[in-house]
């Protein structure tokens, strides 16, 4: 029978078995080892040790190299690491870390040996980040002792550590493992017993959602990934990050949080049963949704699918003038980018006090970039000097290209739309900035739908790269090839998508900023906990409760009641809370609150 933890005192954790030695496996080694630990590395496959002995000793040589070991350092942390194919090596190490396969079965079965052969007061970790931890727990003799213990790839670097506890689990173990991640270099988060837990539980729905875009022929691979990295700031595109995780294991993943959530969104999109029962399983196998130089490599490769540089061959129209419709921070960054790429701009607002405000604001920004040395004082005057502000859209009569960048108002557009129809020249293309609202309805209110595309760009526009071309079911080819065009002068990159809610960003960015809200509003975990998982386990350079208050939770709830109404998925519902707080007043940073308190300026 186990020892209480009320009468044992809790090891200090001197000598660990970690029990798997794949890619995490070997990571979690090398971080223990190097924080002084002795480390056992078990698994069952002679090569897998030798493999992961071989990596241990690249790792830590690439880390002498750059600096943050000694040499001297480097020969003590390999040799605290020994290695075993017999679990029974197990027998004197105060914490079992497992990370074995996420096989409840080879779980099952590693924690029912481990019972018979460590000591009553070893602490048993799960690496799981999908299966349950209480089941685990309850299956062992040493229930009490049975927690998670999940770190992220590559756990070197990674700094965020999931300790997960079941109803079973002692608070002095999980206090135990929690000091082990600080002392480590990690940051803890504390979690209760879900698949997936708060980083996953968060990431892999967006990635289905990825997947099944992707499926739906909706966007291109190389188009999806690069809205999310430019459009998001991400570190991987959705696309490649499936790859690198291995599209069985999210597969694996998503099964095991659909088991518990009946959420569609988690339910695998069938492409990813496809490519696991093919063997197309990501970097691992050399092959998955991209194409790798050889398995394990992360190298890309060029395939049937890479798009060929170049390949639009319907030439676009000649774009020499920009009109720019709006005063607001958007319309006026969209003005300064055109400005700045040489093209001639009318600035247009319903005054012309509005329009000289806009202007006024585009000279300060410009400012800002002469006193950051990213351009000279000449060139920003040159820039303010091809900005014409106006009052009237009839000012537009000679542009080549009208951008509408007004509040994001159906009505409102649509009438700008109209009143563009009459003002611009025939052959002059018409586009829209909206983020939400169906570009075929503002193409609808001209004589010209063939006219008419999405431009959406993103907030700052003279700092955002990405720019989302949406071609409607009207839109001429020589149109989008015009904007593609445009979007090269201007140093933009672009990817195409279709007209429905969302485009590619908002539709995947705002189910995963709603799932953050029903964690919180469900009690499993913090504002500060999530923002932190997902900045430090998911490579976020915002956590999601700080992007919203920065969006402005009332422009959040507008897309997510658009996203809804668009796709009629219950998973997409606006969380209660959401509405509850805009229904408050509390709609972030701009009124001083919303998820958070912050200062009034």
């Amino acid at each position: 029978m186990a020892a209480p933890l009320s009468d044992a005192p809790l090891s200090p954790f001197k000598t660990i078995a970690v029990v798997g030695l794949g890619t995490m496996g070997t990571g979690i080694t090398e971080v223990l080892a190097r924080a002084g630990r002795e480390v056992v590395g078990i698994d069952v496959s002679e090569a897998a040790t030798a493999h992961a002995v071989a990596a241990l000793e690249t790792a830590t040589a690439h880390a002498v190299r750059r600096g943050r070991l000694t040499e001297q350092e480097r020969t003590d942390a390999l040799a605290r690491v020994r290695t075993s194919t017999d679990l029974s090596a197990a027998a004197d190490a105060d914490l079992v870390i497992e990370v074995a396969p996420e096989s409840y079965e080879i779980k099952h079965q590693i924690f029912r040996e481990l019972d018979g052969i460590v000591r009553p007061e070893t602490i048993l970790a799960t690496g799981t980040n999908a299966l349950s931890v209480t089941r685990l727990a309850a299956d062992s003799a040493r229930p009490e002792r049975v927690l998670g213990l999940h770190f992220f790839n590559p756990a070197p670097a990674m700094k965020l550590v999931e300790v997960v506890s079941s109803v079973l689990t002692a608070p002095t173990a999980v206090a135990a493992v929690t000091e082990l991640a600080i002392e480590l270099g990690k940051e803890p988060v504390a979690v209760g017993d879900r698949p997936g837990f708060v980083a996953d539980g968060l990431l892999f729905g967006y990635l289905n959602q990825a997947a099944a875009m992707y499926e739906a022929k909706y966007a291109s691979r190389e188009d999806i990934d690069a809205a999310m990295r430019l459009g998001c700031g991400l570190p991987m595109g959705p696309l490649a990050l499936l790859d690198l995780i291995g599209i069985d294991t999210a597969r694996t993943v998503l099964e095991a949080m659909y088991a518990e959530s009946h959420d569609r969104l988690h339910a695998p999109a069938p492409i990813l049963k496809q490519f696991s029962e093919a063997g197309l399983t990501g970097r691992k196998t050399g092959r998955g949704f991209y194409s790798y130089e050889a398995p394990g490599s992360a190298t890309v490769v060029r395939d049937a699918l890479t798009p060929t540089e170049g390949a639009r061959l319907t030439p676009g129209r000649t774009v020499r003038s920009v009109g720019v419709a709006g005063s607001g921070t958007m319309a006026s960054g969209i003005a300064e980018v055109f400005a700045k790429a040489g093209y001639e701009v009318v600035l247009a607002a319903r005054s012309e006090e509005k329009a000289q405000v806009a202007k006024s604001r585009i000279g300060k920004s410009l400012s800002r970039s002469v006193d950051r040395g990213r351009m000279t004082a000449e060139a920003a005057a040159q820039t303010m000097e091809r900005i014409t502000p106006a009052g009237s859209y009839d000012s537009f009569a000679d542009v080549d290209l009208a951008v509408e960048a007004v509040a994001e108002d159906l009505e409102i557009k649509q009438q700008l739309f109209a009143t563009l129809d009459k003002a611009c020249k025939p052959g002059a293309v018409l586009a829209t900035t909206t983020s939400s609202l169906p570009v075929v309805a503002c193409a609808r209110a001209t004589s010209r739908p063939q006219d008419v595309i999405g431009m959406h760009f993103f907030n700052p526009a003279p700092a955002m790269k990405l720019v989302e071309v949406v071609r409607t079911v009207l839109t001429d080819v020589d149109v989008q090839s015009t904007v593609h065009e445009v979007c090269i002068k201007i140093k933009k990159h672009a990817v195409d998508c279709g007209d429905r809610a969302g485009f590619i960003v908002n539709a995947l960015l705002f189910p995963y900023l709603n799932n953050a809200i029903k964690m919180v509003q469900e009690h499993y975990a913090s504002l500060d906990d999530i923002d932190a998982a997902m900045k430090l386990g998911g490579g976020y350079p915002m956590g999601p409760f700080e992007l919203l208050d920065v969006v402005g939770l009332d422009v959040s709830l507008a897309i997510e009641k658009v996203l809804h109404r668009e796709f009629r998925d219950p998973g997409l519902a606006p969380a209660p809370l959401l509405e509850h707080l805009v229904a408050a007043g509390c709609l972030g940073r701009k009124t001083g609150r919303g998820f958070r308190e912050y200062a009034r300026r």
